[in-house]
């Protein structure tokens, strides 16, 4: 079956929070990191055959649903999950910061690889520890890792957990094998736990290919913690799910601790149903999916040489988020981010969200049809063209 990716779907109207938060209803919005597509049809059925039931009460989560996601992380990824190894919850990032919760103290330090995705920064602060950045090397339109730094800071004795992004948001990196190998040593030499966010990993384009940092070897395995859930892939982030995989027994049972204590350790019904679905029957939706948003970001790419070469588009291994370098303005990001939506109507996400690092950037969400992509696009090369600089 051929899947409709091109089709625009309006979702103004819906209390969405990337398309109804602008003033203006003329504003394009490409920022939030959620898609503009339905998603699969086997996940839509699910949960209308659920919701015709007409009782939405308390529910649990049944042997099916961890059938579902150990199954497909053994067949996509080989990568083995014991069910017992699970931990399910409301999100990713509530996820994270109970694991923080779990494995540090207020006053430890959390190590991270900015530019990097946010919620990481308001995680570490929530619970009252100092983070901690081993910035990424920016080089040739790529970011790659600068090991000595790393070394260094994971070398302090307050640094508990390093936050490891993988794929990366935003740089679009998929970390090769080898570079998580690294990551993985220097850390456990300095008993440093990882905790990879993993949300993007099935979002992954052609030559690249995404390791579970936890398949690496059993003594990752043992010295780290994951999270995953369907939620970026299959486009329904909204329905609040997510799991976390730990194999060592008394980190589990201090991570269940702390998924308790900050009160997100139950889950909704349409959640439990939309991860089943989407991983017994969304694989040749995600393919499609996957070939789609590769297109978009090759088309994004040939636009940008050809209409704004002074705009370098970092390479996208994975991840439907774009990093554009727009320093040749001598704009703020922040400011940047302003004059696109006031006078040409385009929302995009300042670098500067995601660390000092993103000073000179905006990210783009490329995971809209085609013609979305294109007017974005245009609307961009308008505000350039009035020769706007800072």
């Amino acid at each position: 079956m051929k899947f409709d990716f091109d089709k625009q779907i309006s979702r103004r109207g819906t209390n969405s929070y990337k398309w109804d938060s602008a003033k203006s209803e003329d504003v394009l919005p490409m920022w939030v990191a959620d898609m503009d597509f339905h998603t699969a049809p086997s996940i839509v059925e699910a949960l209308q055959r659920r919701v015709a039931h007409g009782i939405f009460g308390y529910t649990r989560v049944p042997d099916s649903y961890y059938e579902a996601v150990t199954g497909w992380f053994a067949r996509r990824h080989g990568f083995q999950i014991d069910r017992e190894w699970i931990i399910y919850t409301s999100g990713v990032v509530p996820a994270i910061s109970a694991i923080i919760k779990a494995l540090t103290r207020p006053g430890d330090k959390v190590l991270v690889q900015t530019p990097v995705y946010n919620c990481f920064f308001s995680s570490i602060r929530n619970n009252g520890c100092e983070m901690v950045s081993s910035p990424l090397l920016h080089a040739d339109n790529t970011f790659t890792i600068d090991y000595d730094d790393l070394e260094r800071k994971a070398a302090d004795s307050k640094v508990k957990v390093m936050l490891l992004c993988n794929p990366h948001n935003p740089a679009g990196r998929v970390w090769k094998r080898e570079e998580l190998v690294r990551i993985g040593e220097i850390c456990i030499r300095h008993g440093v736990t990882v905790v990879a966010d993993e949300i993007h990993c099935e979002l992954v384009f052609p030559g690249h290919t995404y390791t579970p940092f936890a398949s690496i070897s059993d003594n990752f395995l043992q010295h780290c913690v994951t999270c995953i859930s369907p939620s970026k892939a299959f486009n329904i982030a909204g329905l609040q799910i997510a799991n976390i995989v730990c194999s060592d027994d008394k980190l589990r049972l201090k991570i269940d601790r702390a998924i308790n204590d900050n009160e997100v350790c139950d889950v909704n019904p349409f959640g439990i149903i939309a991860t089943e679905a989407a991983y017994n029957e969304g694989e040749e939706w995600l393919m499609q999916l996957v070939a789609y948003l590769h297109g978009n970001y090759l088309y994004m790419q040939e636009f940008c040489r050809e209409y704004l070469p002074g705009f370098p588009i970092a390479t996208l291994e994975g991840t439907y988020l774009v990093w554009m370098d727009c320093s040749v303005l001598g704009i703020p990001s922040e400011e940047l981010e302003k004059k696109l939506v006031d006078e040409v109507g385009l929302w995009l996400n300042a670098g500067t969200m995601y660390g000092l690092e993103g000073e000179g950037f905006m990210r783009w969400n490329i995971a809209c049809p085609h013609a979305v992509l294109r007017e974005g696009l245009k609307r961009f090369v308008s505000l350039v063209n009035t020769g706007v600089k800072g």
